[in-house]
Order: structure tokens, then sequence, then C-alpha cells
């Protein structure tokens, strides 16, 4: 009964799950009134699922709606659709929109929908202050309340009969933004307003103007004045004063400058501090004689913080007197020769002159005179000066150069390595000197009769570098030396250079060649095909080192080494070696010498040679002989014996003729017709066989 019931159930679930089927075909998402939408209008997100059913039953829809991925509204409804109400659009509800679907635990999305509300709230802008002074700062506040960053705000100051200055902010994370204008001089009443922006889809919306502030601007301090009494055009000599004032309405830190370029010539600073009401005066004064350097623009400067204003004068000022003329009665001079500098001024005779003469560590004072004169020396060389005085006023001459000359040096001429010579193939470098001599001193190199270098040079000495070497080359060297003395030139010595040539192509060889016998003499000769003499040659054989066998110096291009009795340690490999004074050693290709046997050694040797095969072959003969005669008995023996064989063997042969044979001890005959035994256990008997021979032979 049970079962049946559980079956009974299982077939009414089975029944019912199968009515309650469903499925999503779409959810869709919608803007009403459109996807564009004018600020402050009303707006609805509408979200819409179309859902198929197996029959008509009650399904629960839970609807969520999302704007850039986060959540923004969620409702739970029986009917297919969701309304989203928004009743005044802001243009932070601009964005991307979509809805998601949840019934009978089955979820479906809609694609995404772009939002765009456009048109941007009207910003606010605030002063921090109505009225400022010069110098001072200005702060602005420019808020968009109803708008989410990332926003853009552009600031404005706004002068009359000027361009507006502008400032862009771009605020990522609020929704305001603040911003400092400094008030310049000349600011009076300042108007300022300000505008936001946002970027939306690569495209910038922009709000309108926000309302416009009103700022006043008040003087710390009038525009200075600047004066120069008595006048701005006098004379060099005359004092000048300059005077620079201004009149401030709040004395605190204000600072008063004179300039004239960028040197500051005075200034001053005023700590007071008065209530804005009070004006003061106040003023800087600067004095001093007046020189020709004074002409020219000067400037008054009053400054507070930020607050600054100029103010500008001219001041010619005329020449009182020109500047001296200093002349020498020559520039350039021999050493002991007479010099005469004199100091003038065009058209002016009364004045205080003095001569000087240049010099790092300062002038130096000659004499208070118009004239001087004076035998000169080399250490006179210099810049001299004069100045003229004139009422305070003192003016310096352009400087005059004198050079003073000592005469040059009879020049010498060497190589610079030290010997007169050089290596062929390598670059000769010579210098010239000159002991004595005020430079610059010209130099001229000579090769023969040809000249080859000139230069003017500062210093004592010159250089010349000759790469072009002959093997033959037998032109000798010379140079002259000169300034501006006027005892003219000075010509060296003449300096013949030897040309050293490298060693080439050294070999060595022998008399005799290759074999030489032992005991005799042998004559190495080394030469080289090129090469300067004297030579050094040296003589070397090859073992498990090199053995320097002979060394001579030599002037020719060979030398012989005799090598007077050769021995079998004499053996082995020789090579030679030259250099000369371009030390270069140049090695010969080796030669091999063998040692040998001399005639007589060979003729004691083959004489024992000989004696020893004959005295050899005597002994084998000897020996031969010997057993020849020792064989000679038992074959006479064996011939009897061989007899009585016979004998007996022809006796049985008729006893047994029907063809039954004997057969006896067997003998073989060797090639001297004896008769020998086969029977090797006979051998014991031959001493017998031997008596019995001897026998036969005594009868």
């Amino acid at each position: 009964m049970y079962l049946a019931l559980l079956v009974f159930f299982l077939q009414c679930s089975e029944l019912y799950t199968q009515e309650r089927v469903f499925t999503f075909n779409t959810v869709e998402i919608k803007v009403q009134p459109s996807v564009k939408v004018k600020n402050g209008a009303p707006m609805s997100i509408v979200c819409r699922a179309d859902i198929s059913k197996s029959t008509n039953f009650q399904l629960k829809h839970n609807f969520t709606i999302f704007k850039d991925g986060k959540l923004v509204f969620m409702t739970v409804s029986n009917k297919g659709d969701a309304q989203y109400e928004i009743p005044m659009a802001r243009s932070s509800d601009t964005g991307e929109y979509e809805c998601t679907v949840e019934a009978g635990g089955k979820t479906k999305s809609s694609n995404s929908l772009h939002v765009w509300v456009t048109g941007m709230t009207k910003p606010i802008l605030t002063a921090e202050k109505k009225e400022v002074l010069e110098g001072e700062v200005v702060k602005l506040r420019c808020e968009l309340p109803e708008e989410v960053p990332p926003l853009y705000f552009l600031f404005r100051k706004i002068k009359m009969n000027s361009t507006p200055k502008e400032k862009l902010v771009f605020e990522p994370y609020r929704n305001f933004s603040v911003v400092e204008f400094s008030v310049e001089e000349g600011d009076n009443i300042l108007q300022f307003d300000c505008f936001g922006r946002r970027n939306v889809k690569l495209e910038f919306e922009s709000s309108e103007y926000s309302n416009k502030t009103l700022v006043t601007v008040r003087e710390p301090f009038i525009k200075p004045t600047l004066n120069a009494k008595p006048s701005s055009n006098i004379t060099e000599g005359d004092r000048i004063q300059f005077e620079c004032s201004t009149v401030v309405a709040r004395m605190h830190d204000i600072e008063i400058i004179l300039q004239k370029n960028r040197t500051i010539l005075n200034s001053i600073v005023y700590k007071y501090v008065h209530e804005y009401s009070v004006r003061d005066e106040k003023l800087l004064k600067y004095s001093a004689v007046a020189t020709l350097e004074d002409s020219g623009e000067y400037l008054c400067k009053v400054e507070q913080g930020r607050a600054s204003k100029t103010t500008k004068l001219n001041v010619v000022v005329s020449e009182l007197f020109p500047k001296p003329i200093l002349a020498a009665s020559m520039s350039k001079l021999d050493e002991n020769k007479e010099l005469t500098l004199s100091c003038s001024i065009s058209g002016f005779r009364k004045a205080n002159f003095s001569i000087l003469r240049k010099n790092s560590n300062g002038d130096i004072w000659l004499k208070n005179s118009r004239n001087l004169t004076m035998r000169v020396n080399v250490n006179d060389t210099g810049s001299y000066i004069c100045k003229a005085e004139v009422k305070g006023i003192v003016k310096e001459s352009r400087p005059v150069r004198i050079n003073v000359y000592a005469p040059v040096s009879k020049p010498t001429l060497s190589v610079v390595s030290g010997l007169p010579e050089v290596v062929l193939g390598k670059p000769l470098r010579l210098i010239c000197r000159s002991v004595m001599g005020t430079p610059p001193i010209t130099f001229t190199f000579y090769k023969g009769n040809n000249e080859v270098k000139k230069v003017v040079i500062n210093d004592t000495y010159a250089t010349f570098l000759d790469e072009n070497i002959r093997p033959n080359d037998k032109r000798g060297y010379k140079c002259d030396a000169r300034n501006n003395h006027s005892s003219g030139m000075k010509t060296s010595n003449i300096l013949n250079v030897t040309v050293i040539v490298p060693i080439r192509n050294a070999s060595l060889g022998s008399i005799p060649y290759g074999e030489v016998e032992d005991g005799s003499e042998t004559a190495f000769l080394c030469s080289v095909k090129e090469g300067s003499w004297p030579i050094h040659f040296r003589i070397f054989r090859k073992t498990d080192r090199d053995v320097l066998l002979f060394e001579k110096s030599e002037n020719a291009d060979r030398v012989v080494w005799r090598k007077e009795a050769m021995s079998r340690e004499d053996m082995g490999t020789y090579y030679c070696m030259a250099s000369n004074r371009a030390n270069v050693d140049v090695k010969s290709h080796p030669i091999t010498i063998s040692v040998i046997l001399a005639a007589w050694q060979k003729g004691i040797i083959a004489a024992f040679v000989l004696i020893s095969i004959a005295g050899a072959a005597a002994l084998a003969l000897w020996w031969f002989l010997c057993k020849k005669k020792k064989a000679k008995g038992p074959s006479m023996e064996m011939s009897g014996s061989a007899l009585a064989t016979n004998l007996t063997s022809e006796k049985l042969t008729r006893q047994h003729n029907d063809g039954d044979y004997y057969t006896g001890s067997s003998y073989i005959e060797d090639s001297e017709n004896h008769m020998k035994s086969t029977d090797e256990s006979n051998a014991p008997e031959q001493k017998g066989t031997e008596t019995v021979y001897s026998e036969i032979r005594k009868s």
C-alpha cells in the first residue's frame, strides 16, 4: 500500500514539474523618452523580459538595473517588466545601463544601453575677498553641485580693455576646484567667472558660465617718482643726486630700490605698520660724481610682497675731456735701446698725468709726468698706459704693447734620440735650439740646400720630422733662427746623419757540407745580403738549448769560423744570427751536420772484420776435416759386416725359395757409400765398432 502511494506521489510530482517549464527568450532595456535626455527632464529606464511557458503559471521576477557596473535599482514583480523612474535627469545620470532578470533559478541579462543626459548645471563661483591690495591674490572657488567627477573647470580673470586671463584645472575626484589669481600693478576693478566641462564618449560638453564675481583692487602705494639733481643732463665731474619717492597707504615691509641696468646702487626697507587711512611719503637718495659711464637709464622700484611699481629716468653725462692717448717712439726694439712714451689729451692741456705698466697683480706706477724716456731690456716687455685727472675725474688711455728683443744665439741642431744616425725606414726627428733670444723666433730647417720646414714659435726651440730617409742619403742638415732683433739670422753647423741599413737575409753554410769526417776541420760561413757595418755575427748549435759557439763583429758582410776537429758530440743543427745598430736580429735557416768515420778508421774496422771472417773460416774447415777423419773407421767395419750379411742372405734365399723371407737388421747407405744402422739402440755399440775399425786399419 505504501509503495503504491509513493509511486503515485512521484508520478504527480513529475506531472507537476512537466507543467511548470519556462525559458527566457530575450531581456531588453529601453529609455523613455529617448537615449538623449535634457538636463532636468524626467527619464525612465524600462527592463522587459520575454518568457515562454509550458502552461499559464505565475513567476516571480527579480529585476536589477546597473549603471556603469554599479547597482542603481532593484525590484521583485510578477509582471514581465519593471521601470526605474528618474524625475529630474542630471548629467551624473549619463552612463551605460544594463538590466538582469532572475526567475525560477534562471538568469538572463540585457545588452548595455548608453544614456546621455545633455547639458550641465550652472556652476557657482565665490571669491574669498571682495577687496584686495595690489600684490595680493584673489582666491576663487567654482562648484558644480549636481555633477559627478571627473570634471574640468575653466576660470577667467576679466579686466577692462584687455584680454581675459584663463586657468584650466582638471579635478578627477571632486565636483569643485579652487584657484588663485595674482593682483598686478594697474589692476583696478576685476571680474571673475567660471564654467565646467566634461568628457562624454570622446566628446566635450560644457556648462554655461557661472555668476560674475566683482573684486575691487586698492593700491598699497602710488607709482614712485624719480628725479636727478641738479639735472638729468650734467657734465663729468659734477655731483649728481637721485631721489626716489613714493606715497604708501599701508606701510609694511615697503622696499625702495635704485638701480642702473642690473646693478643696484642703493636701497631701503621700511618695516613700520600703519592703518589703511594713513598715507606717508618715503624717500630714497643716492649721489655720486658723474662720469661718462654714469650715462644711461636709471630705475626706481618700490616693492611690497608681490606688488611692484617702477619709474625710469634717462641721464646724459657730457664729456669733460676725452681719454688720453699714449704714444711710443717704437713698439718693437732691441734691448738696451731708448724708449720714449708720451701722454696727451686732444685739445686739453691742464691735467695731471701719470704713466704706468700693466700687471696682473696691479698696475706698476712709473712716473707722474706727461713723458717718460728709459733704456729698455727684455723684462720691460709689456703693456703701458697713461692716466689723466681733471676735477677728480680720472681717465685711462688704451694700452700700448712694447716688445723688447734680445738677439738669438747661434742655434744647435741635433737628433732628438741622441746619436746622429737613423735606421732606414724610420723617421728622423731633429731639434733646433737657440739658447738665447726673445720669442717669437722663426726657425728654418734645410736638407742639403733645400728648405724643408719653416715655423714661427713662441719658444726657444723647434723640431722637424724627416720621413723621407734614403739608403744613400748623404746630404747634411742645418737650421737657422731669427727674431725681431736687428742682428738678423743665425745659422747652425751642418749635421751629418748616418743612415743605418738593417740586416737582410742572413744565411749559414759549411765546408764540407752535410757530412764531416770525425776529427776533420769544418769551416762555417755566416753572411748577410744587406746591412750597415759593423755587423755582429753569432753562430749557435741547437741542443736542448741554444749553445753559442762563436761571436764576432766585422766590418764586412760575412764571417768564417773554423772548427778544427769535429767529433760525434758536434753533430746537430746549426744556425747563425746577425745584427747591427738597427737593433734587429736576423736569423738564418738551420743546417744539419753529420759526423762520420774517417778513412783510416774505416780501414781498421774493415781489416778487423776480414781477419775475423778468415779466422772463422779456418776454424770451420778444421772442424770439418776432423769430423771427416773420425768417420772413416766405422765405414770399413760396416763393409765387412755387409759382406757376411750378403753371404748369409744368399744362403737363406736359397733355403726359402718357396717365397717366404726373413727380415733382419735393416741398414741404409749414406752419401759416402757407408752403411749406417737405422736402429738407434745400436749407438752404444759404436765404441766397439771403432776399435774394430782401428784393428782393421792396423792389419
